[in-house]
């Protein structure tokens, strides 16, 4: 038997039957179970952005408008690379899920290290040239649509060099042995088409989606000095509050105890007198 290599240029399949015989077949991924699954996450993922929101202090709490500029960015983003990762996946030799969950867990570790990296760049750029457009999460007084549009474009494209460096990565010959024994003791198609298109991606999407937001959103780093510099003022005042009223009740003990001691000292003093008498 030949061995066919690893890579996406790899369509045609082993000649042995035994070996065709993958966990989930090449259409379980587009199949009418697998889309519901899909549209089932994006719905869980929508719903973790917009508790996000309200996680937020109240008093750095974005607008509606706001957090749609920052959230679609990432939405349109998140939906070019899930396609793409399913559109690959049928296109490896082997098991469709198995290299769709590689790709995945590959864009949520080192992708995630390229966003940052481009969204930085992007941003300290923006500082430099004064091009306000690619300053992720500003968007101008009032908000423009354009500044919006920019971003997003340029997110999105970040986001396809992710999906072709990763694909590149994902020509090495090493990830033919990780992929035999990934997810190797399940063998109910449904079971895992569940695991690697829902319950495992809803766990890491809830961090990755929480971090890249913070990402896009603005930060006033005059605001944030601003807001550290009055919660500190806040406890310096609460701290000197409380070395007062401490100070305050000492003196009132020790006004007290003094009149205590005057009165002791005036009776006993009237109780000699009546001795002497």
């Amino acid at each position: 038997m030949t061995t066919q290599p690893v890579g996406i240029l790899s369509l045609q399949l082993s000649d042995n039957p035994q070996l065709n015989e993958f966990h989930c077949r090449k259409d379980a991924l587009t199949d009418f179970f697998g889309w519901m699954l899909q549209v089932l996450l994006a719905c869980l993922a929508f719903t973790c952005l917009v508790a996000k929101r309200f996680c937020e202090p109240p008093h750095r709490r974005r607008s509606w408008l706001i957090w749609f500029y920052d959230t679609s960015k990432q939405g349109m983003g998140a939906m070019a690379i899930h396609l793409s990762n399913v559109w690959l996946a049928g296109q490896y030799q082997g098991d469709p899920c198995t290299w769709y969950f590689i790709n995945f867990l590959l864009d949520s570790s080192l992708g995630l290290l390229i966003i940052f990296i481009g969204i930085r760049s992007a941003q300290i750029l923006s500082r430099r040239k004064g091009w306000e457009s690619i300053n992720f999460g500003e968007y101008g007084k009032p908000p423009s649509t354009y500044y919006w549009f920019v971003q997003c474009s340029l997110y999105v494209g970040l986001m396809m060099v992710v999906k072709v460096l990763i694909t590149l990565f994902m020509q090495m010959d090493f990830w033919e042995n990780v992929k035999d024994f990934m997810l190797y003791p399940i063998n109910n198609q449904n079971l895992e088409v569940t695991l690697v298109m829902l319950v495992i991606p809803f766990f890491v999407n809830i961090l990755m989606f929480w971090v890249t937001d913070n990402f896009l959103m603005y930060k006033d780093r005059r605001s944030a000095r601003r807001t550290s510099l009055d919660s500190f003022l806040q406890r310096s005042r609460l701290r000197y509050r409380s070395i007062k009223n401490k100070f305050r009740r000492n003196s009132e003990n020790d006004i007290l105890l003094s009149g205590d001691d005057e009165l002791l000292s005036n009776e006993l003093n009237h109780n000699m007198k009546i001795v002497i008498a």
